[in-house]
């Protein structure tokens, strides 16, 4: 009860004011019950009021600690009590008075039930009244003996009462603050927690950086003030040079360290420029600040290349004549030919990185609308991606999802390969996102859709086939209307199929996005949050919608050697377990993997371990085998 603050004190003032103006309006019964010295006795009651209301007013003004405002109510309700018994017993009019004295147990009263003292100090109050009544009895003697009696007793049994009925307020009052005192401490602890949590749905993984969810709420903040108020920025794209290369030969250890200590040299060369920077994809990452104008752009895109560059961090496997880890640099900044869209500023700085690594990589290129290198008609992969279906230059592979507990294959997931005409294959990290920038996702979505219905499920080789959606399908209209038609002609129940919801957007706000995954959830389809922990793949989703099952990121589970990585994978797993989903871990690569999502009780796990993708003929023909370390379980 000790910890009282201004709330206190002010709640204290109010009560104050309160019982003065009551104190004063028994002037008006001094009046009638005593008129002979009624006009003592309210002048005592203005005195005693205007000294406690100065004294209480000084108390709040100079903000002293709630004790000195209680001890003004203790010493107030003393003196009050003494300035008006004082007067009053020098009535003529004792018949009256015998009763009117009655009403000094008011004071009683108000020192342990109408203020909110500590217990000791209400019944030291309280017991000061008492004693000033029984002095006050030696001053009249009119009172006979009975009488006498009967007024002590009614005092009395008046301060037992009241001082019981305060000692269980008191009591009460402290069982009241433990629980508030729990209550908030919890609270804290809850804060603590969430705000650690969305601190990690903001931050990559593994570079410590800005990573696409806190980009994206970022842009959008640019974008709407840009929009409003005409404030410029810029988007400058970084992509590290030959970093697959570096990657393979160097081992993904080495490959992890490189891409941290780029990150950390853009962090700490930018930063004191009021620049920020994220992890817009695998080697790329994404820088964003306000600009003045285009000189500025271009050194600051200087300042990116030269900050890398001065890292020296051997890269002996590239054949360009460079021996160091470099970067290439597109950037694009808000005019007024920027249009509506948020998109297009993105788009043009992905155009001019294409435009930089087209000439020889180690460079900066801004966005210029007349390079031919940045138009998507120019770009042989959009070409190809117009002609893939027609031409058979698309396929699926399936990798199975395996049942950690029965060694089943319960599903398997549709990866889309891609090769150029000259059969050189692309990496979906190479087409997709194109794709998704010309807009040929839309009918390859679908087409991919259509193939795991016809090859696996039609004709029974899994039980059930997930596929990546793209943010763009889910946008647009009639999409689940096609699925639907899909279903209906290649004769699949709509529960035999998983969409896997990818990292294109964050879905705050997209109640098209929202309405569209519904409409799907209807048809039977399950929804599958995918790469959780990384991009936008973060609370906000588990929020937004009741997924069914949710593919923690692989990134975890390599990280789970260190115990901070394991005890972060257990964090997670069991945030997710909280929601009531199934937990898919993806990654599953070595035997201690698969151990490892033993000991942490995962249904479902994916990985080269557990089968490689592959062509729909080797699918049927390997029949997926169970896991000798897992059929006893």
């Amino acid at each position: 009860m000790k910890a009282r603050g201004a709330a206190q004190v002010r709640d204290t003032r109010g009560g104050f004011w309160l019982a003065l103006i009551v104190y004063l309006l028994f002037g008006i019964a001094d009046a009638m019950l005593i008129p002979d010295v009624a006009r003592y006795t309210i002048m005592a009651r203005f005195a005693v009021a205007i000294l406690a209301l100065t004294t209480m007013e000084i108390v709040v003004f100079v903000r002293a600690s709630s004790k000195w405002s209680d001890l003004t109510c203790a010493v107030t309700v003393v003196v009050a009590y003494l300035g008006w018994l004082i007067p009053a017993m020098q009535t003529d009019d004792f018949e009256t008075f015998k009763f009117y004295m009655y009403f000094g147990t008011i004071f009683m009263m108000s020192a342990n039930l109408f203020f909110n003292l500590f217990f000791r100090l209400s019944v030291a109050t309280s017991a000061a009244i008492l004693v000033i009544f029984f002095t006050s009895l030696n001053y009249i003697p009119e009172l006979e003996y009975h009488q006498n009696f009967v007024v002590i007793l009614f005092y009395l049994s008046c301060f037992v009462f009241t001082s019981y009925v305060n000692w269980k307020l008191n009591e009460e009052r402290y069982n009241v603050f433990l629980n508030a005192l729990e209550a908030e401490h919890q609270h804290s602890e809850a804060e603590k927690r969430g705000a650690e949590l969305e601190r990690l749905s903001n931050t990559d993984y593994l570079t410590g950086v800005e990573n696409r969810r806190a980009v994206d709420k970022r842009l959008r903040d640019y974008w709407n003030e840009w929009q409003t108020e005409g404030k410029a920025f810029a988007a400058i794209l970084v992509d590290v040079d030959f970093f697959k290369k570096y990657n393979d030969f160097y081992g993904h250890q080495s490959g992890d360290r490189c891409l941290i200590l780029v990150a950390s040299v853009l962090n700490d060369t930018l930063k004191p420029l009021n620049a920020s920077v994220g992890r817009y994809g695998g080697e790329e990452f994404i820088v964003l600040s306000r600009v003045t104008g285009r000189d500025q752009v271009m050194a600051l895109c200087e300042i990116v290349r030269s900050a890398v560059e001065g890292l020296h961090l051997v890269h002996d496997q590239r054949r360009d004549g460079q021996a160091v880890v470099t970067v290439s640099v597109g950037a694009s900044y808000t005019r007024p030919q920027s249009g509506p869209k948020l998109e297009r500023i993105i788009n043009e700085a992905d155009r001019a990185l294409y435009s930089a690594k087209a000439n020889g990589r180690n460079c900066i290129r801004l966005f210029n609308p007349n390079d031919p290198l940045t138009s998507d008609d120019n770009e042989n992969i959009a070409a190809t991606l117009r002609m893939a279906v027609k031409n058979n230059l698309v396929h699926l592979v399936y990798q199975p999802i395996q049942n950690m507990r029965t060694g089943r294959v319960e599903a398997v997931e549709s990866l889309m390969r891609l090769k150029m005409i000259d059969g050189t294959p692309l990496s979906p990290a190479q087409f997709i996102p194109v794709a998704e920038r010309t807009g040929a996702i839309l009918d390859l979505g679908l087409w991919a859709i259509r193939q795991a219905c016809t090859e696996v499920l039609a004709t029974g080789v899994a039980p059930m086939a997930s596929v990546n959606v793209s943010a763009i399908q889910l946008k647009s209209r009639g999409f689940a209307l096609a699925v639907s038609t899909i279903l209906e002609e290649t004769g699949v129940s709509g529960s035999q199929l998983a969409f896997e919801i990818t990292e294109g957007i964050d879905m705050e706000g997209q109640s098209d996005v929202i309405r569209c995954i519904t409409d799907l959830q209807a048809l039977g389809i399950r929804i599958w949050l995918d790469d959780f922990g990384t991009g936008f793949a973060g609370l906000s989703w588990l929020r937004l919608f009741p997924f069914d099952t949710v593919k923690i990121d692989r990134s975890f589970l390599q990280d789970a050697r260190r115990p901070a990585g394991r005890a972060m994978l257990e964090d997670i797993i069991r945030l997710i377990r909280n929601r009531g989903l199934k937990i898919l871990i993806e990654g599953l690569e070595t035997a201690d993997h698969v151990e490892l999502m033993h000991e942490l009780g995962i249904e479902l796990g994916q990985g080269y371990y557990l089968g490689r993708p592959a062509p729909i003929d080797e699918v049927k023909i390997k029949a997926f085998p169970r896991l000798a370390s897992v059929s006893g379980l």
